[in-house]
Order: C-alpha cells, then sequence, then structure tokens
C-alpha cells in the first residue's frame, strides 16, 4: 500500500492530562483505509487516550494526528464526526434524546444528512442491532446491552468511513456478541476502517486482522493478532492471555497459532495426514 491509503496518520503523539498525568508517550502509528485493527493492553495503558485523539476530542500536547489529510489540532470535532464514528465505553455518556427512534436519528441530522438517507439508515441500524422492540422507549428504561447496541446503532446511521468502538461488548450475552461481530466485519467487508478496543481477545482474534498492544501509553505489539500471540511473555507484562484455542495451538508446537477451532482442527487434520502419508511411504 502506499502512503495514499493512510486514513489516519500519528506522529509522535504524546499527551498530557491538566493534572499533570502523562497518559501518551510519542506513539508512531498509521492505520490504512480498510484495516480492521484491535487495540488492546491493560486498564489505564492509554488506549482510549489515544483514539479519542482520532476524532478531536482530545488534541495533542505534542506531535500530531492527522484524519484523512487533516490536522486534528485544527479540526472541529462536529466536522471530523462525518468521517469518524465512536462509540464510548459507557455508553450512557452519549445517549440523550426522548426514545430509541430519536436517539439513533440525531447524528445523521447532525451531520446533514436529507430525510429520506436518515429513515433509511435508522430502519437498518434498528434492525441490524436488534431494537426493533423497543423504538419508542426512553433509552436510560433499556438495559446495559440494549444501551449499549443502541449508541453503536447511533454512529452505524451516520455510515461513517471509520468506526472506533471502546469496549462494545459490555453488557452483551455471547448471542449479542456474536451478531456484533457480524456486523463489524460486513462493514469491514464494505470497505470500512474498524478501530476496536477490547478485552475480548477470541473477539479480537475471530475479528481483527491487525493487532496493538499498548503499555505505559506506547505501542509494544503490532502485527496480525496470530504474531502479537505469540509473544507471551509481552502479553503476560500487560495482564493479557491469548484466548484459549491459541494457546493450546502453542503449547502443541503449531508453526502458526490458531485464533479459531476451526484453525486449529485444520492443523490437526494436515498433522494426521502427514502422519498417514508417512507411515504409509
Amino acid at each position: 500500500m502506499s502512503n495514499n491509503d493512510v486514513i489516519i496518520d500519528v506522529q509522535q503523539l504524546g499527551h498530557t492530562y491538566p493534572n499533570g498525568a502523562k497518559a501518551l508517550n510519542g506513539i508512531d502509528l498509521q492505520i490504512r483505509t480498510g484495516e480492521f485493527l484491535g487495540v488492546i493492553g491493560q486498564n489505564g495503558a492509554g488506549k482510549t487516550t489515544m483514539v479519542k485523539h482520532f476524532n478531536g476530542l482530545l488534541k495533542p500536547t505534542e506531535g500530531r494526528v492527522v484524519v484523512k489529510g487533516v490536522d486534528t489540532r485544527n479540526a472541529q470535532v462536529s466536522n471530523l464526526a462525518r468521517h469518524v464514528g465512536y462509540v464510548f465505553q459507557n455508553p450512557d455518556h452519549q445517549i440523550f434524546a426522548s426514545n430509541v427512534r430519536e436517539e439513533i436519528a440525531f447524528g445523521p441530522k447532525n451531520i446533514g444528512m436529507d430525510k429520506a438517507t436518515i429513515e433509511r439508515n435508522v430502519e437498518e441500524a434498528i434492525e441490524v442491532l436488534d431494537l426493533g422492540g423497543v423504538t419508542d422507549i426512553h433509552p436510560f428504561r433499556l438495559s446495559r446491552g440494549q444501551r449499549q447496541r443502541l449508541a453503536i446503532a447511533g454512529v452505524l446511521a451516520m455510515k461513517p468511513e471509520i468506526f472506533m468502538l471502546d469496549e462494545p461488548t459490555g453488557g452483551q450475552d455471547r448471542e449479542q456478541v456474536l451478531r456484533l461481530r457480524k456486523v463489524l466485519q460486513a462493514l469491514n467487508e464494505a470497505g470500512h476502517t474498524i478501530i476496536l478496543i477490547t478485552h475480548d481477545m477470541e473477539l479480537l482474534a475471530e475479528s481483527a486482522r491487525r493487532a496493538i498492544v499498548v503499555r505505559g501509553g506506547k505501542v509494544i505489539l503490532d502485527g496480525p493478532p496470530t504474531e502479537v500471540f505469540k509473544h507471551t511473555e509481552e502479553l503476560r507484562k500487560t495482564f493479557l492471555t491469548a484466548p484459549q484455542i491459541t494457546r493450546l495451538s502453542l503449547e502443541l508446537g503449531f508453526s502458526m497459532p490458531a485464533t479459531t477451532v476451526e484453525e486449529a482442527a485444520q492443523e490437526l487434520l494436515k498433522r494426521s495426514e502427514s502422519r498417514k502419508a508417512g507411515v504409509g511411504a
């Protein structure tokens, strides 16, 4: 890929909060159009602080962040919101409308979409996020999982090029997590760039094609999840654990760690066939 494919360019990003706490320490990172990036690290590592620079919610105190050719230091959040959608870790931080349908429609209205497009996008988001039975209910009467899906629906209806989600599986059962995974994969296949902050290592392994590990305000690992998971000692220092199937594949000596049961099964089948061929030779 060329530099023209870079949609977010992070250059020596540093951030110190007003109380003097230094959260980021010279991060260099390039995210390309259409990537599915997983961001992992222990609490307080700087993950959320970092991604809030991608839509202008935070401004660099050192270095700079360029999104679609625009330096975020000089950009308004409202303008960046047309390109970068952000789902907060706590959905209550972004929900305020009097019912579910109005909440989903707010973002598209705010960025100037026409009425027909808004209606179409809202209906699609309601269906995709399984909110059809609660459209006229006040958001704060919903369960935590429903509010999380509502926050995602509000961003989905805006159709941004970049989706950023901070721990989106909070309060979701496994069925809803699988639904979310399918939604994110479909968006990614349609060309959207996905940035996912998560502690759900299974979701990361099954969805992301690239993973970065943040520790102490720095990116310490960057690569495909299978490569990142090989660094067991570094992961241990960040209080992270690779998915169980990945740990098992490493213990069995797989040349490439498995991230899904299907991958492990394929590798074991190959080994079995190789042994049979050797016996028959």
